[in-house]
């Protein structure tokens, strides 16, 4: 296979094999206006196997829903056929209008314009906790 690798833009490493497809259907991958390469189950000394995508062009990305939903990525930025920078992620402390709380009772289900906040309660287990309610959500990174 041959992939061709990027002039400018962004290169998201060490996905976990698999979701690769949540993360592109997140940021809307395919309503873009240029190349992307989206490759799966590419073999890796570190984790096993990863996904790996690779977008040719300069996009703003929400690090903090990228952290969610898989922890282990690593953002690489590319600029004049070189990474200038990179960028390891983790489980954010905080998430906002990212999870929906599922109470029920919960403020949030009643009044549709109040953002849900999420805080992190347990980075091991990738438990979050409504700000409003203390339902708790697990990230699905960690399953």
């Amino acid at each position: 296979m041959n992939i061709d690798s990027i002039y400018s833009g962004i290169v998201l490493d060490h996905i976990k094999a698999g979701r690769g497809m949540d993360v592109y259907r997140y940021l809307k991958l395919d309503e873009l206006d240029c190349p992307v390469a989206y490759i799966r189950n590419v073999r890796s000394g570190a984790i096993g196997r990863k996904d790996i995508i690779k977008i040719d062009a300069a996009i703003d990305l929400d690090l903090d829903v990228l952290g969610y939903i898989d922890p282990g990525i690593t953002v690489n930025i590319i600029k004049d056929g070189v990474v200038i920078e990179k960028k390891k992620l983790s489980l954010p402390e905080k998430l906002v209008n990212v999870i929906h709380c599922k109470n029920p009772r919960c403020i949030t289900t009643v009044e549709s314009a109040l953002d849900q906040h999420f805080i992190l309660k347990d980075r091991e287990r990738g438990v979050y906790r409504c700000m409003f309610c203390d339902a708790e959500r697990k990230s699905k990174a960690l399953r």
